[in-house]
C-alpha cells in the first residue's frame, strides 16, 4: 500500500512538472508574440492595405482613367521632434496618373535631429489603392541645425479603385503623416 501511494505521488509530480514546463512555454510564446506583434501587424497592413496603409509600387502598369480623385495631405509632428513640417498642397488629378508632391521640413533645433514618418490613408478602404513609388517615409531623415528640406512623395491611385463599388462615390483621399523623433544617433 505504501508502494502504491509512492507511485501515485511520483506520477503526480511528473504531471505537475510537465504542466509547469508547458505553462512556461506558453508564457514565453506570449512574450515573444507581444514583441513581434507590431512588426507583424505593420507587415499585415502593408500587404493588405488594412488600416489605411498605402501600398508600395515601382510604377503604374495599369494606365490612367477618366475619373478624377482629389488627394489631400495632412501632417502631425510629435512634440519630442523639434521640426516644423508643412504638408503638400492638395491636388486633383486623373486616377492612375503618377504625381509628385513635396512636404517641407525644418529642423528648429541647434543640433542634428533624425526623424521618421508613419502614414495612413483615409478612408481606410482606399489605402490598398494608394501606391507610393518614392517617399521620404521609407527611411529616416536627418536634418542639420536650422536646415529646411523638401521631402518628395511620388504616388498614384490605382485605377482598380473604380471597380470597388464601395468606393465609387469617394472623391477625396487624405494621406496623413505623423513625424516622430528617431531613437538613432543624431536625434
Amino acid at each position: 500500500m505504501t508502494l502504491t501511494a509512492h507511485n501515485d505521488a511520483g506520477g503526480s509530480e511528473k504531471r505537475n512538472r510537465r504542466l509547469g514546463v508547458t505553462l512556461l512555454g506558453v508564457a514565453a510564446g506570449m512574450v515573444g508574440l507581444a514583441f513581434a506583434s507590431v512588426p507583424l501587424y505593420q507587415l499585415f497592413c502593408q500587404v493588405t492595405g488594412y488600416g489605411g496603409t498605402a501600398q508600395v509600387a515601382e510604377a503604374n502598369p495599369k494606365g490612367v482613367i477618366a475619373r478624377e480623385m482629389k488627394v489631400r495631405f495632412d501632417v502631425n509632428v510629435e512634440r519630442s521632434l523639434n521640426w516644423t513640417v508643412k504638408p503638400a498642397a492638395s491636388i486633383t488629378d486623373q486616377i492612375g496618373r503618377v504625381d509628385t508632391v513635396n512636404y517641407i521640413a525644418t529642423n528648429n533645433s541647434d543640433k542634428p535631429v533624425t526623424g521618421q514618418a508613419i502614414f495612413n490613408v483615409v478612408p481606410e478602404r482606399a489605402g490598398v489603392y494608394f501606391n507610393k513609388i518614392e517617399c521620404f517615409c521609407f527611411t529616416e531623415q536627418t536634418l542639420q541645425p536650422g536646415e529646411t528640406v523638401e521631402m518628395p512623395i511620388v504616388f498614384f491611385v490605382d485605377p482598380d479603385i473604380d471597380e470597388n463599388h464601395e468606393l465609387k462615390t469617394i472623391k477625396e483621399i487624405t494621406l496623413s503623416y505623423t513625424f516622430y523623433a528617431s531613437d538613432n544617433e543624431g536625434s
